[in-house]
């Protein structure tokens, strides 16, 4: 049976480290790492995501704001409020929770953020400086994925990787972290002939395609570790549950490390989250990044 590579306590790890580097940063130089969220409409599921980004924002000892404005707030309001929160000096990272309403032209509001407060690493310049191997703000899953993967492998020189998905969100920003953690890597899709044959070479599987236990357990490496960053609600209403894009019950018999779901890669996207606001912070006031 594969390690269960337990996301929780890693994150936990994590936000116990920013703390200390907060409560640093205050005592030393008397910054305060500020994050302020905008949510437009009332998704439940990004409601729930604010929420607890809030709540682990303040326990880190950061500022917090949040910024919920209605449904039909036009294009232009959300405009104005990124060019407040860009010029507030009390504000080193700015979120914009996606989904927007689809009157918003989503790519017009995030390329308007100050890339360096884009503490989600969506806009051009910092996914520019992530392939051109430059310092640049990440987007906080794939983050993740590679800091669990170095649970397992804390060098990841020379792994064969596959990541399974080629999205701007999680597929292309991974498979660059992976490169520049010196693994070969292979980013494979819908089209990728043979995709089975592509996924069993991988010492580091990514999967990032959104598609329910579509890994099967024959697809995996035996000794591989897997990092499953699908979460999918799959069943009836009275029966639902969340699974993976890897099917855990099959591939946990193969794999050396696999991640669960939920409580694998979940968990990570908020610790980096704040690691990335700790970031902006420092490089915004000219002050080294605390060890993190």
């Amino acid at each position: 049976m594969a390690r269960i590579i337990d996301g929780k306590a890693v994150a936990a790890d994590l936000r116990a480290r920013i703390a200390a580097a907060v409560t640093q940063l205050k005592s030393a130089h008397g910054l305060t790492p500020g994050l302020a969220v905008v949510l437009v409409g009332e998704d439940p599921a990004s409601q729930v995501y604010v929420r607890n980004k809030a709540k682990q924002t303040a326990e880190a000892g950061m500022h917090s704001v949040e910024h919920k404005l209605p449904a039909q707030t036009s294009e232009m309001e959300v405009l104005a409020l990124v060019g407040k929160l860009n010029a507030d000096p009390a504000i080193h990272g700015i979120l914009v929770q996606l989904p927007l309403p689809k009157h918003i032209d989503s790519p017009k509001v995030l390329n308007a953020l100050d890339p360096a407060k884009d503490v989600d690493g969506f806009h051009p310049i910092n996914a520019g400086r992530l392939a051109t191997g430059e310092p640049a703000l990440v987007p906080c899953t794939p983050l993740g994925c590679v800091i669990l993967a170095k649970q397992v492998h804390p060098d990841l020189s020379g792994l064969e990787a596959v990541v399974v998905g080629r999205s701007n969100i999680v597929g292309k920003p991974v498979a660059q972290l992976l490169l520049a953690e010196n693994c070969t890597v292979t980013i494979a899709h819908s089209r990728s002939r043979d995709l089975p044959a592509i996924c069993r070479r991988a010492d580091v599987l990514v999967a990032a395609v959104g598609r329910p236990e579509m890994i099967k357990g024959d697809w995996v490496k035996p000794g591989a570790t897997v990092i499953d960053v699908g979460i999918n609600r799959v069943g009836t209403d009275g029966n639902r549950k969340l699974v993976g894009d890897v099917d855990y019950v099959a591939a946990v018999k193969v794999a050396g490390a696999i991640t669960p779901v939920p409580g694998g890669v979940g968990p990570m996207t908020i610790a980096c989250l704040l690691r990335n606001t700790v970031q902006s912070a420092c490089t915004i006031s000219g002050l080294p990044l605390p060890p993190l």
